[in-house]
């Protein structure tokens, strides 16, 4: 009978007789919070709507634009660092160079593929060789500087598709060698600008020199440009 009443006694009926000495002490906040004070760190971009996303995204792809155009020793088109800017500009660049004088009917698309290659392979060696040289930044980040810094360039190209609606003449070519030689400079510029302090002191020279032959080649493209008859 003993066994048969220890059988029936709940599982945790002698709990309550334990007392807990005041001397312990007890530790631990088992609170439960009630509501979040900050919502704004709870927020994601995946509940936002996308419109919302892609208008943010433009305001990032012209707050860069407006740090290539002031350039400045400023980590911005580092640390945000995206490709949308670059490839809008190159495909810019490359349809307005598109039907120029020396595209024949057989390969005037090849003349887009040439200035997208060149735009792009030219940013790919440059960001290679400054990586061999010791550079700190990362690989994608000197692509996004190449690419943005080419804006004063397609700029440049849009003044000079202006100028020659008026006709080509020696008047022209000047207004379109000041034109270029100045968004060739600036373009130059701004990129070393947000290059140069992650490269070493004394290889900054061997940095910079194909970054001019870079733009150099493209303003050329752009000098050179005469639409067809």
């Amino acid at each position: 009978m003993a066994e048969v009443e220890e059988s029936n006694k709940p599982l945790f009926a002698g709990l309550s007789d334990i007392s807990i000495s005041e001397d312990i002490p007890v530790e631990g906040d088992i609170s439960v919070p009630v509501g979040s004070q900050n919502t704004d760190n709870d927020f994601s971009t995946l509940d936002e709507p996308v419109k919302d996303t892609i208008l943010r995204d433009l305001r990032a792809v012209g707050q860069k634009f407006v740090h290539v155009m002031y350039p400045k020793k400023s980590s911005a088109l580092l640390r945000d660092w995206d490709l949308w800017g670059p490839l809008l500009l190159c495909v810019t660049l490359a349809l307005m160079l598109q039907g120029g004088s020396a595209d024949s009917e057989e390969d005037g698309r090849p003349q887009f593929a040439e200035v997208f290659v060149i735009i792009w392979f030219g940013s790919v060696i440059i960001t290679l060789n400054s990586k061999l040289l010791g550079g700190t930044i990362s690989f994608f980040q000197s692509l996004c500087v190449l690419g943005y810094c080419i804006l004063p360039l397609t700029v440049a190209m849009i003044v000079c598709r202006i100028v020659l609606l008026g006709g080509a003449s020696v008047v022209s070519f000047a207004v379109r060698l000041i034109v270029v030689t100045a968004s060739f400079s600036w373009s130059t510029f701004a990129s070393t600008a947000f290059l140069a302090d992650s490269q070493p002191a004394n290889r900054k020279a061997l940095v910079v020199y194909p970054v001019f032959l870079f733009y150099f080649v493209i303003g050329w493209m752009i000098l050179t440009f005469s639409p067809s008859q």
